[in-house]
């Protein structure tokens, strides 16, 4: 009988020799568990899945725009942003939040005194949801709204001391998984990264992005 092993300490991954077909990981309690293998066409409905030892190979190839390479990206962006995003639902839950709030509460603290159009300009959903979101945020004081200095018919956001702790709370999880994926790839990768997202933004909006960082 085979046996897969389940290695828990994400670290020790890059430091294990080379495994047989049967030699798999997964992440639960740090310590390494040895479990009979299961036959391929059972390991679907276990849950066991073949993940590669040391990771998946990160070159791109020459023909990078061929349905595969395409493909491929796709699925990274997609597997990558959901895992990012789930490491703050725990978060969210304790304070009865979802997504919608807690990206509210990013573009606010990056933005303090940002204009309500400003935010649906960002988030780009409708007034009717965002009117919902900083309805609740308000309402738990977690944001505060001023009267614009030049046009008090204007309504500026920012995050109470309550809302500025949940946002560093909420960022601080995120950091830790970016920062993460940051060592691991590189400057240049990093580089490379920032210029595919930068690519897929309409040009039209790439001067609001851009400005995010001048306020940070």
């Amino acid at each position: 009988m085979g046996f897969i092993l389940f290695c828990v300490s994400p670290p020790c991954l890059p430091h294990m020799p080379a495994a047989p077909d049967r030699t798999r990981f997964s992440a639960r309690e740090n310590a390494i568990h040895l479990v009979p293998a299961l036959p391929l066409a059972n390991r679907a409905e276990t849950g066991q899945h073949l993940l590669p030892m040391t990771g998946t190979s990160s070159t791109a190839s020459p023909l990078f725009l061929r349905e595969d390479e395409i493909r491929r990206g796709i699925e990274l962006l997609y597997f990558g942003h959901s895992n990012l995003t789930r490491s703050v639902d725990a978060i969210l839950a304790e304070q009865d939040l979802g997504r919608a709030h807690q990206r509210a509460l990013y573009f606010i603290a990056r933005q303090p005194d940002l204009m309500v159009s400003e935010l649906l300009a960002l988030l780009a959903i409708t007034k009717q949801s965002l009117g919902r979101v900083l309805t609740e945020l308000v309402e738990r004081q977690l944001v505060e709204t001023r009267p614009g200095k030049q046009d008090r018919r204007q309504k500026l956001l920012r995050l109470t001391a309550e809302g500025a702790k949940l946002e560093a709370r909420i960022f601080e999880a995120l950091r830790a998984k970016m920062a993460s994926a940051y060592v691991q790839a590189g400057q240049g990768s990093v580089s490379g990264f920032w210029h595919v997202l930068e690519g897929l933004i309409p040009e039209q909006d790439r001067q609001m992005v851009a400005a995010l960082r001048d306020h940070g």
